[in-house]
């Protein structure tokens, strides 16, 4: 496989009136292409911090990011879909932004909201859908950029179980689909396993990674993941070593 993207030693403090809170020490990581990894933890052990800084959000203290001429893409916790807005609309916002909206970027992105079961809503405004479709738009609109990386902040976390499972099968498949890689942060560890190849086990503040899991599991979507024989042993031991850190 070929190497992508590489996270050298990156460290991150946040400074507060009274203290220094070191939120990431030492975090090293390899993304060949097409890999899918997720990385999981302690709440607050600075997960979402890792990604921030990865498209740019926040900088780092210390550390190096070798970005082997991949474009990166971001999808928040929230879909931050605006509702004046058709789906159309909403998928269009990034290439507005980035001046880059032309013809055939447009037509991309019809072809991507057939392909993925929603053109006969892309007239639609997002009040009229349900939370899962709303994420496939919350994608789409990212897949818009033609990103090679797609960094997943916590991105079912809003939605109910049963559409949790649906989402993470469709995006599981889209993102394969259109050969990306992904970064995926979660507090979901049966979510990191069935979606990911690699999972990154993060200690509690400073967050440095404590183990990393090679997902030996045949590539089938994340709900028949969830019944092979070997999930709840990973399950098991990803969970061992975050319940400790609790």
């Amino acid at each position: 496989m070929k190497k992508i993207l590489e996270i050298n030693n990156l460290t991150k403090t946040y400074q507060t009136p009274t203290e220094e809170i070191k939120a990431v020490e030492q975090f090293s990581i390899e993304l060949q292409k097409g890999q899918f990894i997720a990385i999981v933890g302690p709440s607050g052990c600075g997960k979402s911090t890792i990604l921030s800084i990865l498209c740019g959000l926040e900088d780092k203290d210390n550390g190096e990011i070798i970005n082997y001429n991949q474009k990166i893409g971001y999808m928040p916790q929230t879909d931050a879909l605006f509702e004046w807005r058709t789906i159309m609309d909403n998928c269009l916002l990034g290439l507005e932004i980035a001046k880059t909206k032309n013809k055939d970027n447009i037509k991309y992105v019809d072809e991507l909201l057939n392909k993925y079961g929603l053109g006969e809503f892309k007239n639609h405004h997002p009040s009229n859908l349900s939370g899962g479709m709303r994420q496939r738009v919350a994608l789409i609109r990212t897949l818009a950029m033609k990103p090679d990386i797609l960094l997943l902040d916590e991105p079912f976390s809003s939605l109910d179980y049963q559409t949790r499972l649906s989402i993470s099968d469709d995006i599981y498949n889209i993102l394969k689909k259109e050969k990306k890689s992904m970064i995926m942060v979660t507090h979901d560890i049966a979510e990191a396993i069935s979606m990911c190849d690699i999972v990154i086990v993060l200690s509690k503040r400073p967050s440095i990674i404590k183990n990393i899991y090679n997902i030996d599991i045949p590539d089938i979507s994340p709900i028949e993941k969830r019944k092979h024989s070997d999930f709840s042993k990973y399950y098991d031991l990803i969970w061992r070593d975050i319940d400790h850190e609790l």
